[in-house]
């Protein structure tokens, strides 16, 4: 018998040494390197995975048949993904803990098995009494929704060709494991083949498969980094604990837009979707208050308006601070950068504290104007008036740059009232169609300055 080969391989991002060191240099962490045997598999993969026998053929011969997507019932959902399920998909969903993962599938495939479809849910963490007592809990029974508590790959593959399911959940691939490999489960190459077998039988078969993972300290997903580029979509559940809003993210896709969210609520009886995120993170938004400005973000192909805050105070460390919540660190030290040296605005001894209420995360460049304008607002002490709204991005010169997509801005501001539109000057020349709102275009921060105070 050949001798087994002995690797060390990091857990955060799969690279692999000879011998063991104490940090990674791929990904630079520390104490991430594990010890791995490497043995030869005792039955090749494509027996597993079903490997198909198609041959090459020109694409001008290539019959495009577009099979229509299945909705999933739950409308943010199927806007995330695109406009519903693709057949033979292969998803990737990762959250923190206790996040609603598992409920918001959950939910899913209660709408999927009432519209008569057969979806089997596998759990590597969960008895199936432990799932039996969360869909009671939720208030799904359904005889078209199966559940099977099992963590060995072969059992699993022979479960899905028996069962022959529409759509199925893996939760969480972190739990899988094949006896082909004598890693535990968890590992890189367990993560990695077991998604693979998954994901070709899941091609043949035209199966919708959803595989749960488990995410890292940092928020990304644990395994591999090759395991976001075999599926075809990567979805984010995001939230923060003291709120009891839920984003739903999608970071790749294939068959949609990415970067698209969708807003839930989490409620005793499992997650409600919701609709008009806008007028939800607006609800409680104080009025008349200096630090507080409205911004719209786009969020894929959807405008929303958010409440950024800002708080200025004196600071009594030789450094200040620089704390923000929703927005990027070095963004906001840019921007108080440019304030103080543009607007002549004395920053360097002066607490910063930035916000985005209700939880959202914003990570686009348009609604710079409105974080300057929030941070000026509190300096100053003197309120914004709360029937405008401020976009546009900033730039080192103090310039107000344009944006794209303007046009969904203003009018997702006039649907909820707003009555000003601070925009840059070349997005307000193009919007001279546009009624009900008055529409102010800037060039510049002193332009702007001119208006707010």
């Amino acid at each position: 018998m050949a001798k087994p080969k002995i690797i060390f391989a990091c857990q955060s991002c799969g690279y692999q040494s000879p011998k063991w060191l104490g940090k990674c240099p791929d990904c630079d962490q520390w104490n991430t390197l594990v010890e791995e045997r490497i043995e030869r598999a005792s039955h090749p993969r494509g027996e597993v995975a079903l490997s198909t026998a198609e041959v090459a053929a020109p694409v001008s011969e290539i019959s495009a048949t577009d099979k229509p997507r299945v909705g999933s019932g739950i409308k943010e959902f199927d806007r995330v993904l695109g406009g519903g399920l693709v057949r033979g998909s292969v998803i990737l969903i990762g959250g923190d803990p206790g996040i609603g993962k598992s409920t918001l599938l959950l939910q899913a495939f209660a709408a999927l098995s009432h519209a008569g479809h057969t979806c089997l849910y596998v759990s590597g963490e969960e008895s199936r009494q432990q799932m039996k007592m969360r869909a009671e809990r939720i208030g799904i029974t359904s005889s078209k929704l199966l559940l099977l508590s099992e963590t060995s790959l072969e059992r699993i593959l022979e479960q899905i060709r028996k069962v022959n399911p529409a759509v199925v959940v893996v939760d969480s691939i972190q739990t899988i494991f094949t006896s082909s490999l004598p890693s535990a489960p968890g590992r890189i190459g367990q993560v990695r083949e077991c998604s693979g077998a998954i994901i070709v039988l899941a091609k043949k078969k035209g199966l919708s498969t959803f595989l749960i993972g488990h995410v890292t300290k940092d928020g990304s997903i644990a395994g591999p980094r090759v395991l976001e580029h075999m599926v075809d979509t990567v979805l984010y559940f995001e939230g923060e604990g003291g709120h009891s809003f839920r984003i739903l993210r999608a970071v790749k896709n294939r068959f949609g837009s990415t970067n698209e969210i969708g807003v839930f609520e989490m409620k005793e009886a499992g997650l409600r979707e919701v609709n008009n995120p806008s007028e939800i993170f607006l609800m409680e938004r104080p009025l008349g208050v200096p630090g507080s400005v409205v911004a719209c973000s786009m969020e894929g192909t959807r405008p929303i308006l958010i409440e950024l805050q800002a708080l200025v105070s004196p600071s009594f460390l030789a450094v200040p601070r620089r704390t923000t919540i929703g927005v990027d660190h070095n963004r906001v030290a840019l921007l108080a950068a440019v304030l103080e040296k543009k607007m002549g605005i004395q920053l360097f001894n002066q607490d910063i504290f930035v916000n985005v209420a209700g939880g959202v995360r914003v990570n686009e460049p348009a609604v710079d104007l409105g974080i300057v304008a929030a941070v000026a607002s509190s300096y100053r002490e003197k309120a914004i008036d709360p029937k405008t709204v401020l976009v546009g991005e900033v730039g080192l010169a103090g310039e107000v740059r344009g944006i794209a997509q303007v046009e969904a801005r203003v009018k997702e501001a006039t649907k909820l009232g707003f009555e000003r539109c601070i925009l840059p000057r070349t997005n307000a020349s193009q919007l001279s169609h546009l009624s009900g709102v008055d529409l102010t275009g800037v060039s510049s921060l002193a332009e702007c300055w001119q208006i707010l105070f």
